[in-house]
């Protein structure tokens, strides 16, 4: 996949080409019942620490799958790399309309309370899938580049517009990164 970050002016930048892996680690409701609950939490939890960010999804007909995105979250804060990791929740199945049981309310109310974006979507006909990918994308790219000014930037260099790195509202100079 070609990533091209956009600027402030929203002009594409240079296209760099990533690696995306997605992991569907769905099915630990199923399992709890099961023998299989300790396995799946030990192979799940093994790609929590090493994903760099998080496609959340829920069921929208089924409410819940909406209920346990909490513990998900509270997982995901727990086993990933980072202290807040990078997650866009996506409650699935909008093709569904007539079976929905989560209304996009109080959908959007959980995003914003965990500060992350919402996206809709439908895994049977595409809808939204591009956009939420696109938009942890955006996530994880806005995040590494922070690291990197903050880390691997000589003292004096100053950004394009004439700052110097130290100088941003709230960042101290060798803060480290963000995660």
């Amino acid at each position: 996949m070609v990533y091209r970050a956009s600027g402030l002016d929203g002009a594409l930048g240079r296209g760099q080409r990533i690696h995306l892996q997605l992991w569907d680690t769905a099915g630990q409701e199923r399992c709890e019942a099961r023998a299989a609950d300790a396995w799946f939490r030990s192979l799940t939890t093994a790609f929590f620490r090493d994903a760099m960010g998080f496609l959340l999804l829920f069921d929208l007909t089924n409410e819940q799958s909406f209920l346990n995105v909490r513990n998900w979250i509270t997982q995901l804060q727990m086993h990933a790399y980072c202290d807040n990791p990078d997650i866009v929740l996506c409650g699935n199945k909008s093709d569904l309309e007539d079976q929905r049981v989560v209304k996009e309310e109080e959908a959007r109310a959980l995003a914003e309370k965990y500060g992350v974006p919402y996206f809709e979507t439908s895994a049977a006909n595409g809808t939204n899938i591009s956009p939420a990918i696109e938009g942890l994308l955006d996530l994880i790219m806005k995040r590494m580049e922070r690291c990197v000014d903050k880390s691997w930037v000589p003292e004096g260099v100053v950004r394009s517009n004439g700052l110097p790195f130290a100088d941003r509202p709230g960042e101290e100079r060798n803060a480290g990164c963000s995660c």
